[in-house]
């Protein structure tokens, strides 16, 4: 019996995400982003797939790399306009009862004890299904937004970013135990000031004392998403991610650096099964294969080569518009995803050019779909899932939402007949779906933190 698979959708509040052109399909509805039923509608249809999560992503700048200016990212909707997607998930929680939300929030730029607030906020209001994407950005245009002359240096951004975990852990975990609010209406009192303590903490980057305004939320921390493959973002996975995102890459590839994180987990005291891996992947599904080529061969003509070229000098940190198609790129190492390069790399060579990219980018992004019947793709998952130790898969928005509906109609059946997916929820928060408990585990860092000031 293969192993069950998890599947997220991975969206974001703009209209062109990652595979760049196709919102000009006509068939394509991600143009109505700031339309509030546009995502209630979204939320109930992957409700109905048994769908674990949807995955949010963000940027807090523009794409500005690419010409030395914005203009192509804003010609192309190449994640720009962007809302702020912690606003629609309350609105998407409303009506579903399962559906988890994974929002994308930058501690660089994010005052700690505003934002645990805020997540503590979510969680409430979801009842408990919030999970965080845990990013210090990539941007130099987000830096300067923020007021900065450009981004801090990598290593530095997840120095930062172990301080900032260990003071939203404080206040999460430590300022109220969990039955400070007794709510006694004949005696008038709400919460027992005994059991409510003001957290200290006095850093590098951060010094705050204050009780956390929020009281304890279902899950209390919400699950952590982290996204980072370089050396330096497997060493904060390792101590703090309980889902790690990895792009697409070989099979072997995949595999090393699962087994890395985890061994790096299980040297800080966690077990191998308190990570889960997930995998991006873009998927073009027919009933036949005919049909899914023909699918394949539609959407293409809606590609966008220009807003994918945007989207990748973005994420490299490498102005491709310098280079002429056949000029080979001299890379580096600046400050963007750095992994990004060393993907790029494995798969065009080290001498890289921007017609080898090109060749890559079939659908508008770097992620190279699988296309074919829904017998050939549920294979293809549960074989990615038991040849690699991937526990699911955020599937990348193609057609919206058509590109959903068919991994809901066609897709999902067959790894329910195959066995390989689960054919109702579970009850509880976010994490009792995805782990079994609530609350994060004592091996976890966060849980010194518990009922300390």
């Amino acid at each position: 019996m293969p192993r069950q698979i998890r599947l997220n959708a991975f969206d974001m509040a703009c209209p062109g995400h990652i595979q760049q052109g196709l919102w000009t399909h006509p068939d394509d509805q991600s143009t109505r982003m700031n339309d509030i039923r546009y995502w209630t509608e979204h939320a109930q249809r992957l409700e109905r797939g048994l769908f674990d999560g949807i995955f949010f992503a963000d940027i807090l700048g523009v794409y500005d790399v690419f010409g030395g200016g914005p203009g192509d990212a804003l010609r192309g909707g190449v994640q720009v306009p962007a809302n702020d997607p912690s606003l629609i998930i309350p609105a998407m929680a409303a009506v579903t009862r399962h559906l988890g939300f994974g929002v994308t929030c930058n501690l660089t730029y994010e005052q700690p004890f505003l934002f645990a607030r805020r997540m503590s906020t979510l969680d409430h209001l979801t009842g408990g299904r919030i999970g965080w994407n845990i990013v210090t950005g990539y941007l130099d245009s987000a830096a300067r937004a923020m007021g900065m002359k450009g981004q801090i240096a990598h290593d530095d951004r997840y120095d930062l970013a172990d301080e900032y975990m260990q003071l939203v852990y404080k206040l999460w975990e430590g300022s109220w135990d969990d039955d400070a609010v007794v709510m006694d209406r004949a005696r008038g009192l709400f919460a027992d000031p005994a059991k409510v303590r003001a957290i200290r903490h006095h850093g590098p980057q951060y010094s705050v004392e204050a009780m956390h305004l929020c009281a304890p939320s279902p899950q209390r921390t919400p699950v952590l998403y982290q996204a980072g493959s370089s050396d330096r973002g497997r060493r904060f996975a390792a101590e703090h991610a309980e889902c790690i995102f990895l792009n697409g890459q070989k099979k072997d590839d995949v595999r090393a650096i699962i087994a890395d994180i985890r061994a790096r987990a299980a040297a800080n005291g966690r077990s191998a099964e308190s990570v889960q891996p997930f995998l991006g992947a873009t998927l073009v599904i027919g009933r036949t294969e005919a049909e899914a080529q023909e699918k394949f061969a539609e959407y293409r003509r809606y590609v966008s080569s220009d807003g994918a070229l945007v989207h990748a000098a973005a994420s490299l940190g490498i102005d491709l518009a310098r280079f002429d198609l056949d000029e080979p790129i001299e890379t580096g190492r600046g400050e963007a995803i750095q992994s990004n390069i060393d993907i790029v790399a494995k798969a065009a060579g080290p001498r890289w050019t921007r017609r080898k990219l090109l060749e890559q980018m079939v659908l508008g992004s770097r992620q190279a779909p699988w296309v074919g019947s829904a017998e050939r793709i549920a294979d293809t998952l549960i074989g990615w899932s038991e040849e690699t130790g991937v526990a699911g898969f955020n599937l990348s928005r193609t057609v919206s939402p058509a590109g959903i509906e068919d991994v809901i109609d066609l897709l999902i059946p067959v790894l329910q007949e195959k066995g390989a997916y689960k054919t109702s929820y579970a009850e509880g928060t976010y994490r009792e779906k995805l782990f079994g408990h609530a609350r994060l585990p004592a091996e976890h860092p966060a849980a010194r933190h518990r009922g300390t000031a």
